[in-house]
């Protein structure tokens, strides 16, 4: 099967920009994260009875997210995806946040954001232990739901105005952000393209001034330098009843949050090259523990954690530049603006209906990314349809409050009405029971141990009889070993020698949909070597000098498995083959 490319990509993640466009376009990404980065915790520390720290808490935050941002883009050893993901606040800790502020004040929700961190941090450095759930159906599920839940808030501030502002204001700005931003987009190319988003909420402003809407009162009594006050607050160790009463739901909503950042992460790799790759699981977990290094510095300083922008990679499609640099220029942008009220009121000043247009038609552009990797992953097993459909509409019924309302707003704080976490984690517990129990097969990675490995194939094809495919199921393996050995060899040749722990093989087996699927498990090696799944794909095209043996071991595997999925982690390779049990079936 060909995988479609992204020729409308004008610069890809490793590419340079001219610095005036790198700085326009965070500018940019900063100004479509930055309502929310700082109604999100004006709206938490208001609930949870803390108006006296929302001016500290709104700082803390866009200081966080700069920073966070600036790691996702640069990559600090195994920190950072590598990737243009500005943060921005995480909605979906609203409810909790707000909860702890309640009962225990902002020491309490210091403690539990840090906690949280901490989580996540092990969440990314055992990454590939939840592999099996956090699958392309679960990722894009979350990704579609993550439209839905933002959009009710988008609209409800299209339609708010200033007390004594004229009716058609509203409409009117609105429409005009949407207009231009579509027509750049749609009619244009080259440089100017790049500038849809900034373009719409320029023009959408204009309209705005004209009506009074665009709040300038509010720019010139902001200071032009200065930190509010607050200051750190002291992390409540005490370890209360409160504490651990939220505990649980701080580490599922961390979870949840981790799924989501899995899903912005494996969105963004697929918008973000022209030549289409297989997914880079490193770098998601690098995504993860930025993630997770971002809201250790919120939960310090005394507010709610982050999250990376799904805005971004709509962004990407948007504006066809994709370059990592433009991320870090965000993350500047958010840590200036956090020193600078009178930047960041000329920010806000920005009419409510502009902002919430420009994200409006970035989001929309965002629920296509998700139904693209769940229409992916459904090609390959026909139950994920169900999967996705039936989490989907959970999550939106969930979302309005169209089933038991009564009951879901008050089960758990109220944290299974929000529709993300709970489409997300039917998601989950749906993908969960199609997991089936696998044969397994400890051993080392070393073609000595091929006769275990045919008598373990033979053995799990009698007992699933798969006896016409036993030759094919034999020499895929063969093939598969023989691959992953000499991929080995290439990063011991280029100076990264693996210990004992990454000689350990574990090869499991099982049947799906017609299909035996063998995988390999293999400690991962340290140095970049390129994906194997990505090999088998560009084997034609590829003109760089390859080894015979190994290009003649791909094309064999290539010829007798219906597809190969190559997931690298920090810690593990995960080879898996699929081989159909349908003689007549065409390999991909």
């Amino acid at each position: 099967m060909r995988r479609r490319s992204n020729e409308d990509l004008r610069y890809e993640v490793e590419d340079r920009l001219p610095g005036p466009a790198t700085l326009g376009l965070g500018v940019q990404l900063a100004a479509m994260g930055i309502n929310g980065v700082v109604l999100i915790p004006t709206i938490v520390f208001q609930a949870g009875g803390a108006e006296d720290l929302v001016l500290w808490a709104v700082f803390a935050t866009v200081l966080s997210c700069g920073v966070a941002s600036m790691l996702q883009g640069v990559r600090a050893g195994r920190i950072g995806a590598a990737y243009a993901l500005p943060h921005v606040s995480s909605a979906i800790f609203i409810a909790v946040c707000a909860e702890a502020l309640i009962q225990g004040g902002p020491g309490l929700l210091a403690s539990l954001v840090v906690i949280s961190a901490l989580a996540q941090a092990a969440f990314s450095a055992r990454l590939s232990l939840l592999h099996r759930v956090l699958t392309p159906v679960v990722t894009g599920t979350v990704v579609m739901l993550l439209p839905v839940t933002v959009m009710p808030i988008l609209f409800g501030m299209i339609n708010e105005l200033p007390p004594g502002a004229p009716v058609p204001a509203g409409p009117l700005s609105a429409g005009v952000t949407i207009v231009a931003i579509l027509a750049v987009a749609l009619r244009t190319k080259g440089t100017l393209r790049l500038w849809a988003p900034a373009i719409g909420i320029v023009a959408g402003s204009l309209v705005g001034a004209a009506f009074g809407i665009y709040d300038t009162g509010r720019v010139a009594d902001a200071e032009w330098i200065g930190v509010p006050a607050g200051g750190l607050p002291a992390l409540d160790i005490g370890f209360g009843p409160a504490f651990w009463a939220l505990l649980p739901a701080f580490l599922f909503v961390a979870l949840v949050g981790t799924t989501k950042s899995v899903a912005v992460a494996v969105a963004a790799q697929r918008v973000s090259w022209r030549r289409p790759r297989a997914v880079d699981f490193r770098a998601v977990q690098r995504t993860v523990a930025a993630e997770g290094a971002g809201n250790l510095i919120a939960g310090l300083a005394g507010t709610m954690p982050s999250t990376p922008n799904g805005n971004a990679v709509a962004a990407i499609e948007v504006t066809g530049v994709a370059a990592r640099r433009v991320g870090v220029a965000a993350g500047l942008v958010f840590v200036v603006l956090a020193f600078v009220p009178k930047a960041l009121a000329l920010i806000l000043a920005i009419p409510d209906a502009v902002v919430a247009a420009s994200i409006a038609v970035i989001m929309a552009t965002l629920f296509t990314v998700g139904m693209r990797e769940v229409a992916r992953s459904i090609g390959s097993n026909p139950r994920n349809g169900l999967i996705a459909g039936v989490s989907f509409w959970t999550g939106l019924a969930l979302e309005f409050d169209l089933i038991f309302p009564a009951y879901f707003a008050e089960f758990a704080g109220g944290l299974l009405s929000n529709g993300l976490t709970t489409g997300g984690l039917v998601a989950l517990l749906l993908t969960g029971l199609t997991t089936r129990r696998k044969r397994r097969l400890r051993g080392t990675l070393d073609m000595a141990e091929l006769p275990r490995i045919r008598e373990f194939i033979q053995a799990f094809s009698a007992g699933h009889g798969l006896a016409a495919v036993l030759d094919r199921l034999e020499a895929a393996s063969e093939e598969a070993l023989l691959t992953l050995l000499q991929s080995r060899e290439e990063a011991e040749a280029a100076g990264d020698t693996p210990d004992g722990r990454r000689r350990e093989l574990l090869l499991t087996a099982s049947e799906e949909d017609d299909e035996a699927v063998v995988e390999f498990r293999v400690g991962a090696a340290d140095s970049d070597e390129l994906n194997l799944q990505d090999r088998l794909a560009w084997l034609e095209a590829d003109t760089r000098e390859a080894d015979v043996e190994q290009e003649i071991s791909l094309r064999l595997l290539r010829h007798l498995a219906s597809s190969v999925r190559h997931q690298q982690f920090h810690d593990v390779d995960i080879l898996t083959l699929r081989v159909s049990a349908v003689p007549e079936r065409n390999p991909e």
